[in-house]
């Protein structure tokens, strides 16, 4: 009796690689500055508080300016509002090759933040208008793969290619990347009609509930704290272990494959005990993590082989934050505001990110790059606080382990 042959394993359709590498591309051009900060603050002549402001400000922009853009340009065609927006990113990024001036590459990174504001939320749209009922969910987890894929692979791309060529071949990379991801659209994208979207006032609703508001406060803390170590790691590591650009390059590979480990261990956690079990648990481990590494700090020089391990716990924990904060958003907020109240939970992680920067980068100019991970490990028990605070509030909608399945399924949309 003949064996039955297995099925075929079905390709990616064009537009959803296309899309994919969108979204990729759109992701490392976020995050790439921490890898060239010592570098490109050296060759703007500034300090590298003051270049962990880009990074700042591109996510205070992507934080105010997306929901905004997702209503202003609902009525737009699809494929139009994705290659102009990216025709603007590429600008944004090549003409950084002739800048020598901070303020000047500042403007062009609220260019780039801009262009992504747009961008990003219409590829999500796009991905579902395009993909079968069926396959809804592994196409936007295709796509979703780029935004992860941005952390492993593009940031330590963009910190080598910084190293080998100089700071302003990183956002070139990032130019390159959005022309690929450009042409790519106009050739398999298919023309689609603007969808209609939900009022500015129908996005926000979901703030009027303040346990809603409370648990995405605790994820602007959360947040926070990662990226005000994160955003300045490349100074920490150097002043910590003495480390060189190649070298960060994989310590970046090693911690974004954590994190991408400990987002799915918190989707884990989340269906198993619950989203304030799993958050506690991320926060304890973040907070125990980031201890170390201040200890690390204290008593500097560090053996790398100390510190490394340190880096993917710290990473993983960070990573699994954002699973329990989606399911308790989506409990809190019901079923009717879903859609709205995930958008702001992308809306408060770009918002942490910014204040991470900033508050990042006055710790670094007055208090040395010893007073990022204890600051850090203060901002865990205050995000714990917040939440364990929002799980306590009474709520009209469903109960937590009602969606947290749900929850878990969307966490692994959004970075974090």
């Amino acid at each position: 009796m003949s064996a039955t042959p297995a099925p075929r394993r079905r390709l990616p359709a064009p537009w959803l690689c296309a899309l994919t590498l969108c979204a990729f591309a759109l992701q490392t051009d976020d995050f790439v500055i921490t890898g060239v900060l010592p570098a490109l603050a050296r060759g703007l002549t500034v300090s590298q508080a003051a270049a962990g402001q880009l990074v700042t400000v591109f996510s205070v922009v992507c934080a105010v300016a997306a929901p905004i853009a997702a209503v202003g340009t609902a009525r737009l065609p699809r494929r139009r509002l994705l290659t102009t927006a990216l025709a603007l990113f590429c600008v944004a990024n090549f003409a950084v090759l002739p800048t020598s001036s901070y303020a000047a590459l500042m403007a062009l990174r609220v260019l780039a933040a801009l262009a992504a504001a747009v961008a990003l939320p219409a590829v999500l749209a796009v991905t579902a208008q395009l993909a079968p009922p069926e396959r809804r969910g592994r196409s936007l987890a295709t796509v979703m793969a780029g935004l992860t894929g941005a952390v492993v692979i593009g940031v330590p791309a963009g910190t080598w290619t910084g190293a080998a060529l100089g700071w302003r071949a990183t956002f070139a990379l990032g130019g390159v990347l959005g022309l690929a991801a450009l042409l790519l659209l106009r050739v398999t994208l298919p023309p689609l009609p603007p969808v209609p979207a939900a009022s500015l006032t129908a996005r926000l609703r979901p703030l009027s509930r303040p346990a809603v508001l409370v648990t995405l406060l605790a994820a602007v803390v959360a947040v926070l704290g990662n990226l005000l170590l994160q955003t300045y790691l490349a100074p920490f590591l150097y002043d910590l272990c003495g480390i060189t650009a190649t070298t960060l390059g994989w310590l970046l590979v090693l911690t974004g494959v954590a994190g991408i480990s400990g987002a799915r261990a918190g989707g884990t956690l989340v269906d198993r005990w619950g989203a304030g079990a799993a958050f506690a648990t991320a926060a304890a481990v973040f907070a125990a993590a980031t201890a170390g590494l201040a200890l690390c700090g204290a008593l500097r020089p560090a053996p790398l082989g100390f510190v490394a391990p340190l880096l993917v716990i710290w990473a993983a924990a960070a990573w699994a934050v954002p699973p329990a904060v989606q399911t308790r958003v989506l409990a809190l907020a019901g079923p009717e505001h879903g859609p709205q109240a995930l958008a702001l939970t992308s809306s408060a992680v770009y918002a942490g990110a910014s204040l991470g920067g900033a508050l990042g980068g006055r710790l670094l100019a007055s208090h040395g790059t010893g007073a990022l991970p204890v600051a850090a490990a203060c901002c865990a028990p205050a995000a714990l606080l917040l939440f364990a605070t929002a799980g306590r509030r009474p709520s009209d909608g469903p109960s937590e382990t009602e969606t947290s399945e749900a929850g878990t399924s969307e966490a692994g949309t959004s970075p974090a």
